[in-house]
This record gives C-alpha cells, sequence and structure tokens, in this order.
C-alpha cells in the first residue's frame, strides 16, 4: 500500500496525475476538492460555495443536480448496462439518440457515429476524411487544416488540429499533414486600422494562398469552431464564414464543424452552424449532449461521405473503426433525456432570455483598466488581461497574469478558467439574471483585486 495521509488532498498527490495542471506547483499546493453541486454552483470539502463559472469544462448545460439525468442512468444500468455497436449490433438508447440528433441538424446529415469525447470525435473525423478520399479514389487528398489558436482535443492527432502551443511543445506534435491558418481574432490579430470586413477579406486570401501552397490536390479538409472557445472565447467577425466557405467549395475541401463547446444552444441557437450559417460536411460534437453527466461525443457525417464509406467497407470488407464504448447505453440513455429537457424546458428560449443581459455585464468590463478586450456571444465571453489598454500589449508570460485572475476569482467564490491572459466564462445554460448578476459581481471584484496585485507586483 502506497504511504500517504488521510486526506483527501494529500491522497490525490499520491495518486493523481492531473490534466493542464503544473504538476510541480501541485506538488505543494494541492488540488481544490470539489464535493457536491447543486444548481449553478459547486461546494468544497469546507462547504465553500463557489458560482461554476465554466459549466465544469463548458459542459454541465443543466447544472449540477437535474434528477432526470440521474433516473435515466439508473434506469438503464438496471435494463442494459452495457453493450456495443460492433458487428451489426445495436441497442435502443443509441438508436434513439442518434435520431434525435439528426433530426435537430441539416437535411444533409445522413449518419451519427458515436464516441467518448470531443478528442475522440475529430479523431474519428480525421480518420473519416482519410477513408473518404481513399474511397473516391483521391489517395493524395489527406492534408487538413486548422486554426491558430484552436482547440480540438488531446489525442495525438487531435491535438495536432489544436492551434495551441502547449498542446505541441515536448510532445512531438503536430504530425504530418496538419497545417494551421491564421486565427480570425480581429482584437488581437488585425493590421492598425484594418477594418473587420478587410481582416476577413484579408484571412479569406491567405486561407487560399495557403491551399494553393500546398496543392488542392492534397487538401482534404478544413476544421473550425463557430466560436474559438479554449483559445480565448474569440467570435469571429460576422462575415467570416461567408468568405471561407466558398473557397472550401472552389477547392473541393470538406468543412467539419467543432460543435463541442458550442452545440446544444451555448451561442443562443441549438448549433452554432445556424448563428453564422455554416454549412458542414460533417459536425462534431460532445459536452453539452449529455450536460456532462456521461462521456459521450458524435461525429455526424453528410449522406455523400456515408455513400464513400460503405463502398469502401464492401471493397475490403469491414469498417474497421470503433471504440469498445462507442454509444455505451447509458451514456446514450443520458443523452436522451438531456435533448427530451431541452425541447420541455424549452432551454433555448431560456437562453435567448438572459443572454442579453450576461453580454451587457460583460461588456461593461471592457471599461475595467487590466481589461483590453470583452467578448462573447451567447451565455460565454471572456475578459482578455493586457499590460497597456491603448497598444493591447500583453504580459509577458512570466507574469501569469491570467493565472494570477483565476486563482483570485477562486478566493470570490467563482469558477472561471485562464485562457492564456483571458478569463473565460461559460456558465451552465439554466442560470437565471439574479445569479448572472452575481457571477459579473464576483468577477468585477476578482479584477479589481488582480488590478491592484499586479501593481504591487510591479508588472504593471
Amino acid at each position: 500500500m502506497r504511504a500517504h495521509g488521510n486526506s483527501a488532498a494529500s491522497r490525490d498527490i499520491a495518486t493523481l496525475l492531473h490534466p493542464y495542471t503544473n504538476l510541480k506547483a501541485h506538488q505543494s499546493k494541492g488540488p481544490l476538492i470539489i464535493t457536491h453541486g447543486r444548481g449553478v454552483n459547486v461546494y468544497d470539502e469546507q462547504g465553500k460555495e463557489y458560482i461554476e463559472g465554466l459549466a465544469g469544462l463548458w459542459c454541465v448545460s443543466l447544472g449540477f443536480s437535474e434528477l432526470r439525468l440521474v433516473e435515466a442512468a439508473r434506469r438503464q444500468m438496471e435494463i442494459l448496462p452495457y453493450y456495443h455497436s460492433f458487428a451489426s449490433k445495436s441497442h435502443g438508447p443509441a438508436i434513439d439518440l442518434a435520431e434525435r440528433i439528426l433530426d435537430l441538424l441539416p437535411d444533409s446529415m445522413s449518419k451519427v457515429f458515436f464516441n467518448n469525447s470531443g478528442s475522440e470525435a475529430n479523431d474519428t473525423a480525421i480518420k473519416l476524411v482519410w477513408y473518404y478520399n481513399n474511397a473516391v479514389g483521391r489517395p493524395q487528398k489527406k492534408k487538413l487544416i486548422s486554426r491558430i489558436k484552436a482547440y480540438h482535443g488531446v489525442t495525438v492527432a487531435s491535438a495536432s488540429l489544436t492551434g495551441l502551443p502547449n498542446n505541441h511543445r515536448d510532445f512531438d506534435l503536430p504530425i504530418t499533414g496538419i497545417v494551421h491558418t491564421a486565427c480570425p481574432h480581429h482584437y488581437r490579430f488585425a493590421r492598425l486600422g484594418e477594418s473587420e470586413e478587410a481582416f476577413v477579406s484579408r484571412l479569406a486570401e491567405e486561407l487560399d494562398a495557403l491551399i494553393e501552397k500546398e496543392g488542392p490536390d492534397t487538401v482534404a479538409a478544413f476544421i473550425a469552431e463557430p466560436v474559438m472557445g479554449a483559445g480565448g472565447v474569440l467570435v469571429p467577425p460576422r462575415t467570416y464564414f461567408d468568405e471561407i466557405q466558398p473557397i472550401l467549395k472552389k477547392h473541393d475541401v470538406l468543412l467539419i464543424a467543432d460543435e463541442v463547446i458550442c452545440g446544444f444552444g451555448r451561442l443562443g441557437t441549438m448549433f452554432g452552424l445556424e448563428a453564422f450559417d455554416i454549412k458542414p460536411d460533417m459536425v462534431v460534437m460532445a459536452k453539452q449532449l449529455t450536460s456532462g453527466y456521461q462521456p459521450m461525443s458524435a461525429t455526424v457525417i453528410s449522406d455523400a461521405i456515408y455513400d464513400a464509406l460503405v463502398r469502401q467497407s464492401e471493397k475490403i470488407g469491414v469498417f474497421a473503426h470503433g471504440f469498445t464504448y462507442s454509444g455505451h447505453p447509458v451514456a446514450a440513455a443520458v443523452g436522451v433525456e438531456t435533448l427530451k429537457i431541452y425541447e420541455e424546458r424549452r432551454i433555448l428560449d431560456h437562453v435567448r432570455s438572459v443572454m442579453p443581459h450576461f453580454q451587457e455585464r460583460l461588456l461593461q468590463l471592457g471599461s475595467h483598466p487590466l481589461v483590453g478586450e470583452a467578448r462573447g456571444m451567447g451565455l460565454i465571453g471572456a475578459v482578455e488581461l493586457v499590460q497597456d489598454k491603448p497598444s493591447k500589449k500583453p504580459f509577458d508570460a512570466p507574469v501569469a497574469a491570467g493565472a494570477l485572475g483565476a486563482e483570485t476569482a477562486l478566493e470570490n467564490g467563482l469558477i472561471v478558467r485562464a485562457a492564456g491572459d483571458a478569463l473565460a466564462i461559460c456558465p451552465p445554460l439554466i442560470i437565471e439574471t439574479k445569479q448572472i448578476d452575481q457571477l459579473f459581481d464576483r468577477l468585477a471584484a476578482t479584477l479589481d483585486q488582480t488590478h491592484t496585485e499586479l501593481r504591487r507586483r510591479g508588472a504593471l
């Protein structure tokens, strides 16, 4: 037996390897132990209450105490706790969930493949792109284009799509065949005096030039989040996808919409597709599909892609891709119940009713001396901390202003996420107006205290 203390924190340090954590600092600081949740709040082992301002990891749409989801899981565990979909096997929950998902998507979407995480869903998308192009006789058309500051996962292939340096450093990524184009963040990447329209036109021209440089016969797909989440909640200019999509059509490049964060109401639409008039060949989803209560994701493909997969699997004798837990019946049952709740409680209507106030409170923080930009859409947003407001000068990396802000927020009973020096906010969709005010009151206090501490440290 490993020697360790009796507290949960000491047991954690003795046993767990934590994702997205400074492992050396964790050895001395230890974890925040969350013991239970209710609604939009979670509680630590001392009983301190926090507003969960990131809905866990962008996922707990229905809050932390939805008993209907608990009961759906319990009921399915009693009936059929596990089965798979290999070799023409199936079960009711997976069929029901697939039908409900397709009912929410454009008619061009044809089949649903279930995975267990957003990373796996994007890994599957990559493999299907390669398989598809082999099936249609284009064995050289295999490269995928992602974007700088994109987030698409952490598996070997999906982390290669991710456009954040720390996801590549010392993991020997990205793999070959993955290239990145410019990030559509006007505040940070526009040239001096460049309008949003001119910025978008330039990015479209750069994408066109990149495809030409790589060779249109080698570029297979372009992947994009409607709003970029973990990269800092980056909302593209309204014309961005209008200008990008014709270029993809011109070069016969598939469009993969990564709806892992935006899907199921986050932007005030069921999917980000509707918010930006995106017409995809594949759609990837996870997180709010089950309100985070069970691990599940889906990769949805068009009729044209499915027809090619059928021909190729007939030729080979099998479509040899799948996971032990693909379409797990308990996760699927929870997904079905989640989608029922969205419909029955008119969650989209609720989001639309409270999101103007959410965005109003968010944008007010743009006047804070520490905030370079306050940005968001629907019930998601971020404030970007800068050293100098007029010049947009960022803090030097060792200052870790975002990490300081997130730690200060914890002291104030608010959980946010530092994406670099941006503090991201993405509360459960059930949040009420009064709770939105509590969230932003705590965030405003956090900014004041962080500003004071940075001045004390000489970072301002």
